[in-house]
C-alpha cells in the first residue's frame, strides 16, 4: 500500500480532501476529493485513474463519523494514511509555522478560537475527529497566517491602544499557504522576478492580496479577521467601525448576528442583490451586477496601489485562486485602474489565462500563477513527521 498524507480543508457546507504520496521526502499528489454535508452527503473522489462518488450518511458537521467515512474510502483506494494534514486559518502569535498536533497544541488552538471564531471551530472538530476514528495517525497544522509572521510592526500594528496590540488585536493576514505555493512556484517560473516587489491577488470566494518581496511578506490587504481588506464574494472587505457600530446599535443588536451578516450577506452579493459569484455577475446584465463587478475591481486595484507604497514600487502583479486564474474580465478590469503604475495586459494572453499576460510595452509583469494550497499542507506535513522521528 502506498503511504500517504491525507490533508484536510474545511468549509462551512464541505471538506476538501488531498492525497499525496510519500516520497524521498516528498508529497507527490495522487488525487483528493470534496465532502459535501447536508441531507445528501456524498464524498466525490478525483484520482487520475477516474472519478469515484460516495453516498456517506447524512450531516451537517463534521464529526468522527463523517472523517471515519471520508478516511475508509481512501483506504479501500489501497493507500495507507500515516499523516493528516490539516489548514488552520488562525494562529494568532503563537504559531508562526507548521506544527505536530499533540494534545497541549490544540489546547492552545482552542485558545485562539476567539479570534477566528467562524473558522477555527470547523478545523479542530477535524483534528478531533481524526483523532477519535485514528488514533495512531500522526497530526499536523499548517496556518495560514503564519506567512505574514514577516510583517514588520509598522505593517501589523493597528492604531488602538498597545495594551490590545500586545493582546492579539493587530493585523494578521490571512491565505498564507496560497501565498507560499504561488511565491515557490514564480521562483521557478522566474528567479529574478521573483526576488523582487511583487503583489499577488488570491481571488476567490474569499479573497484578499499580499505584498511580497523575494516571496516574503511585507504587507497584506486582510488584517485582524478574514472580513478585512477587498470586497469578497459575501464579505464587505474594509468597512468603517462606526458602520460597524451603527449597524450593531440599530441593526442587529447582539454580535451573532452581525457577524452572521458580515460574512454571509455583504459583499458582491449584497451589492448585486443577486449572487455572491463572480461567474454569475458576469453573465448578468442588471446594472446591480456590474456595479458589484465594477467595485470588486476598483477595490483590488486600490489595494495595488496601497500595497505599492508598502513595498516602494512594484515589479509584478501575480493573480491566482478560482476568480483570479479563470476570470480575464476581472483582470482587465483591475488593469484598467492601474495603467498609471506602467501595467498594460495582452488581451489574447490574458484571455487564454496565460502564465504571462502582461503585454510588451507594460513596465510591470502580469502572471497568473494557479495557487494549490493542498500541496503546502502535505509538504509542510512531511517536514514536521521527519522533524518529529529525528
Amino acid at each position: 500500500m502506498d503511504r500517504v498524507a491525507v490533508t484536510f480543508n474545511a468549509g462551512s457546507s464541505s471538506l476538501k480532501v488531498g492525497v499525496f504520496r510519500l516520497k524521498e521526502g516528498r508529497a507527490l499528489r495522487l488525487g483528493g476529493g470534496v465532502a459535501t454535508l447536508g441531507d445528501q452527503s456524498r464524498f466525490t473522489f478525483r484520482f487520475s485513474d477516474g472519478d469515484e462518488a460516495v453516498d456517506l450518511p447524512s450531516s451537517t458537521a463534521i464529526d468522527a463519523r463523517l472523517v471515519s467515512q471520508v478516511v475508509d474510502c481512501i483506504v479501500r483506494r489501497g493507500f495507507d494514511p500515516v499523516v493528516a494534514g490539516h489548514r488552520i486559518v488562525h494562529g494568532g502569535q503563537v504559531f508562526d509555522g507548521p506544527v505536530l498536533l499533540e494534545p497541549k497544541v490544540v489546547l492552545r488552538m482552542e485558545d485562539l478560537t476567539h479570534l477566528a471564531p467562524v473558522h477555527l471551530p470547523p478545523a479542530l472538530a477535524i483534528v478531533r475527529a481524526v483523532r477519535s476514528a485514528y488514533p495512531d495517525i500522526l497530526q499536523t497544522a499548517s496556518f495560514d497566517t503564519a506567512f505574514h509572521s514577516s510583517q514588520s510592526s509598522l505593517a501589523s500594528r493597528l492604531a488602538i491602544p498597545r495594551e490590545l496590540h500586545d493582546a492579539g488585536i493587530r493585523r494578521y493576514g490571512f491565505h498564507g499557504l496560497s501565498y507560499k505555493y504561488v511565491a515557490g512556484e514564480l521562483r521557478k517560473h522566474d528567479p529574478d522576478l521573483a526576488a523582487g516587489r511583487v503583489i499577488c491577488a488570491h481571488l476567490g470566494s474569499g479573497a484578499s492580496l499580499c505584498g511580497m518581496v523575494d516571496g516574503v511578506s511585507m504587507d497584506a490587504s486582510m488584517g485582524f479577521s478574514p472580513l478585512d481588506g477587498i470586497p469578497m464574494s459575501t464579505r464587505p472587505g474594509s468597512l468603517d467601525p462606526g458602520a460597524v457600530v451603527h449597524l450593531l446599535r440599530n441593526n442587529f443588536h447582539d454580535a451573532e448576528r452581525l457577524e452572521d451578516f458580515l460574512y454571509h450577506r455583504c459583499g458582491l452579493l449584497g451589492v448585486s442583490g443577486k449572487s455572491g459569484d463572480v461567474r454569475v455577475l458576469l453573465e448578468d446584465f442588471h446594472p446591480a451586477s456590474r456595479e458589484a463587478l465594477d467595485l470588486f475591481c476598483f477595490r483590488i486595484a486600490g489595494e495595488i496601489g496601497r500595497l505599492a507604497v508598502s513595498l516602494g514600487g512594484v515589479d509584478a502583479v501575480l493573480f491566482t485562486a478560482g476568480v483570479g486564474e479563470h476570470q480575464p474580465e476581472i483582470r482587465s478590469g483591475v488593469a484598467h485602474h492601474l495603467g498609471w503604475l506602467g501595467l498594460s495586459l495582452s488581451e489574447p494572453a490574458n484571455k487564454m489565462n496565460a502564465t504571462v499576460i502582461s503585454a510588451r510595452e507594460s513596465e510591470i509583469v502580469a502572471l497568473v500563477i494557479p495557487t494549490d494550497e493542498e500541496q503546502v499542507i502535505a509538504e509542510e506535513a512531511i517536514e514536521v513527521i521527519s522533524l518529529h522521528r529525528l
